[in-house]
């Protein structure tokens, strides 16, 4: 099936590029836990409401586990919902914010709660990670909290000697508290999106939904978030709505008509097809019309179907292929029942490869090659080429480096190319011509690895020993990265990452011992993949899942740890699913596949 990619809107018009689109199988993962909620679209009805005071009887756990779920849900009821656990007497020491600046802490219960008996009462300390502050808009930003303790004491509610009428908190932590599992239950992580700050493509911005919303009031929810404008983080790579753009009362509908009344300064037809694009895919469950007033006078209706099959979110061929290094070489692998791809690397440039980063480009579907190669004395240098088939010509960077680490392509538009790389602990934009230049991260600690979203606009880093995030801005054509969020993750020392989804990270770290999660962008919700990998992972490879339909290894991910490549979530890859290789001779050992990566 033939698609159009977002593109620049010109005149009123947009610039469309052919992509391609299959279906999605994800039977090789296997998660251990119920996966991250961060890329489900709502239904149209009630989700799950909070426990009440009453739910969890006479066990004490229980109820301090409810009571870190009590504040989920609609912000303007929080703090009554909380209010409920609490004993009369105490309430007033949990002091009220109202409307926007009702603000919930994020937390990640790092053990399970201590409760100790006391004379009249319990005592309970819960040992945290702060991982957030959820607004009242939808967004986690980075935590103000830094406690990673809190007691209070529990009462019983009932006379003397019954255990039936359950517990009361006393003495209350002065915030509202939300724990990261009550996140993923009552709460449905939802992406909107926003234009690049060039104007040629979409950018996915996360947002947490209540999952209790009514569904007559989800489509307000949504347009509200976009006029109010994206997360700080990606503030330089995006653009919003025109400055003091609002709703005019709430959104309105039924059967799948909806009318939206705004309040939208300087709006003409281009700004009108954007919005347009960017409410077909900000509410991915509305599948008939969109009706967009401005002022109470209707301007244009969009059929919301038609429109996401028109404008794609992301350039993705139709098919994509499993590469190793093996002996110096990239060499296919051919993995249980997948086909293995022609190496794209002409075999005279194929020699003394360490790692490689490999894509697609342009209608012709060119394909972009970036190979980290070894001289003679150990030094690496960076060597770039494009090709139709197979690269020929590279073009080789003019100083080597004792490390660098596995490039990535940005994917922008068809214009010039530029990717990511670390070296020796600097991160470097290389160009087509394989010409490196220092990134200023405004971060003083070394770079390890970087990794790259689909639109070409976000990615993902590992500075100073933690995960962070950043945005890319093309204005003028050459990439530039924003300042860095970093993330709160319970894994420590990461040392590899990819974007398994649009919204998720697949990341290498310490979590006691060496393991693979699977975490959202804002690290609030975590679904571990591999809980003993054994050893550091030193290289990662994802091809990630999209909102679409795409190819039977959306999701798939590969690794290297200890010179041994696995492809998700523990499989080892073998010798024998390495293609194009002459089998030792007799007596010698054979080498083994490293460095996995996917072209695509």
């Amino acid at each position: 099936m033939r698609r159009r990619l977002l593109g620049g809107v010109l005149g009123g018009a947009l610039i469309m590029t052919a992509v391609g689109c299959g279906i999605p199988d994800r039977t090789e993962v296997q998660i251990e836990q119920r996966g991250p909620a961060a890329e489900t679209n709502w239904s149209l009805g009630r989700g799950l409401d909070p426990p009440t005071r009453e739910a969890s009887g006479s066990d004490a756990e229980v109820f301090v586990r409810n009571f870190l779920a009590a504040a989920a849900g609609e912000p303007d009821r929080a703090y009554e919902r909380v209010k409920r656990f609490i004993a009369t007497a105490d309430k007033a020491r949990l002091q009220e914010k109202q409307g926007s600046e009702v603000a919930l802490s994020v937390v990640r219960l790092t053990d399970d709660p201590v409760i100790k008996p006391d004379v009249d009462s319990m005592k309970v300390t819960i040992s945290v990670q702060q991982v957030g502050l959820l607004r009242a808009n939808g967004m986690l930003v980075p935590p103000l909290a830094t406690e990673s303790t809190y007691e209070f004491r529990l009462v019983r509610a009932g006379p003397a000697g019954q255990d039936d009428g359950g517990y009361f908190v006393s003495d209350p932590p002065n915030v509202l508290l939300l724990s990261d599992e009550a996140l993923r239950l009552y709460y449905q992580a939802e992406s909107i999106y926003f234009w690049s700050s060039d104007r040629s493509r979409l950018v996915s911005d996360q947002r947490y939904l209540p999952s209790a919303v009514p569904a007559e009031r989800r489509v307000s929810e949504v347009v509200r978030w976009l006029t109010a404008g994206p997360s700080e983080w990606l503030r330089v790579g995006v653009s919003g709505l025109p400055d003091r753009t609002e709703m005019i009362n709430n959104a309105t509908g039924a059967d799948g008509r909806w009318e939206v009344n705004l309040d939208m300064p300087g709006v003409d037809d281009e700004r009108l097809s954007q919005l347009g694009i960017q409410l077909a895919w900000s509410l991915p469950e509305l599948v008939r019309t969109l009706e967009i007033k401005i002022l109470n006078q209707s301007r244009k209706t969009i059929d919301l179907s038609e429109q996401r099959a028109a404008y794609p979110l992301y350039e993705l061929d139709d098919s994509a292929w499993r590469f190793c290094v093996y002996e110096g070489a990239i060499h296919p692998l051919a993995l249980a029942n997948e086909s293995a791809g022609a190496v794209p690397v002409a075999a005279e440039a194929n020699r003394n490869v360490v790692s490689a980063g490999l894509r697609r480009v342009g209608k012709d579907k060119d394909v972009l090659a970036a190979l980290v190669v070894a001289g003679a004395n150990g030094r690496q240098r960076l060597a770039v080429g494009r090709g139709q088939n197979a690269v020929e010509v590279f073009s080789t960077a003019e100083s080597d480096h004792a490390k660098i680490g596995r490039p990535v392509w940005l994917r922008g538009d068809d214009g010039r190319s530029y990717g990511l790389v670390v070296a020796d602990g600097k991160l470097y934009r290389f160009d087509d011509q394989a010409v490196m230049r220092p990134v200023q991260l405004g971060l003083a600690d070394q770079v390890s690895a970087v990794a790259a979203a689909l639109d070409g606009h976000r990615i993902a880093l590992i500075v100073g020993g933690a995960l962070h995030v950043a945005t890319i801005s093309w204005e003028g054509g050459l990439p530039t990265v924003g300042p860095a969020r970093r993330l709160v993750t319970s894994l420590v020392n990461p040392t590899a990452v990819d974007w398994s989804g649009e919204n998720r990270l697949v990341v290498a770290g310490s979590a006691g011992r060496p393991a693979i999660y699977d975490v959202s962008l804002d690290g609030a919700l975590e679904t571990r993949l591999r809980e003993d990998v054994g050893t550091d992972v030193t290289h990662l490879a994802a091809y990630p899942s999209t909102p679409y339909p795409s190819t039977p290894l959306a999701g798939s991910f590969m690794y290297e740890a200890n010179g041994v490549a696995y492809r998700n979530p523990s499989e080892q890859i073998r010798r024998e699913q390495v293609q194009d290789v002459t089998p030792p001779p007799a007596g010698v050992r054979a080498g083994s596949p490293t460095a996995p990566f996917f072209l695509y």
